[in-house]
């Protein structure tokens, strides 16, 4: 069942020559309106980065972590249900030493705490991370600072960094695809993939990648399941 997940990952459809996706230090992020799936899609990141027995700290700014970790839980039961089967507890089990879920207020995040945090972790030899989620995070005020001294830090460290960007209904895109919440902030990131909603579906449009730029990708994220499927 590892093996099978693995093979069938879709988001090897992208294009992308890592299996990782981002390079280290790099900076990916997945925008779109509020409900649409975000926090899912990047779980689906996340376990796809712990099958390959790869560490992954999940920072949130707006779950507890029992929430995540159900979130997880689930996201894992439908990827293996959708391969009719039944979900295996032992391969859940050897997941979980793979993932480490680290909440903050919103108010009260900022890097060098994290720094701290991240420190604590690694000195102890407790965890040591290969990705981090960023699940949370505003946008929509003066954040370039914090995340140049984030990327910093991500670079030293050889992190590989996906965010949750919220983006508005309202608000129209610049001249190049980009909602404005990553106009300004292109030149840190890598790869921007939005989710944009289309009937019962929603299309993933690639804003900002190796492939290419601004262009719709043979992948669908489906509502119903919070999975991402092939078109």
């Amino acid at each position: 069942m590892k093996k099978d997940l693995l093979m069938r990952n879709p988001l090897r459809q992208l294009g992308y020559g890592s299996e990782d996706i981002l390079e280290k230090g790099a900076f990916g992020a997945i925008l779109a309106r509020a409900g649409l799936g975000k926090t899912a899609f990047l779980v689906q990141i996340a376990l796809h980065t712990m099958l390959r027995d790869r560490n992954v700290l999940h920072i949130s700014l707006d779950d507890p972590v029992d929430k995540v970790s159900l979130w997880y839980q689930e996201v894992f039961n439908l990827m293996v249900q959708s391969r009719q089967a039944n979900p295996s507890p032992a391969l859940w089990d050897g997941l979980l030493p793979h993932r480490f879920v680290m909440t903050f207020k919103v108010e009260g995040f900022s890097v060098p705490k994290l720094r701290e945090r991240l420190t604590d972790l690694t000195e102890q030899n407790i965890f040591h991370p290969h990705t981090l989620i960023i699940d949370g995070l505003p946008f929509d005020g003066h954040v370039r600072a914090p995340l140049e001294d984030l990327k910093a830090m991500c670079e030293g460290a050889g992190l590989r960094t996906w965010f949750t960007v919220r983006t508005h209904r309202h608000e129209e895109p610049g001249p190049d695809g980009m909602p404005p919440q990553l106009t300004d902030l292109q030149d840190l990131f890598a790869i921007a993939l939005q989710l944009l909603p289309d009937g019962q579906d929603i299309h993933i449009r690639q804003l900002k990648g190796t492939s290419g730029a601004d262009q719709e990708t043979p992948l669908r994220f489906d509502p119903n399941t919070m999975l991402i499927k092939t078109s």
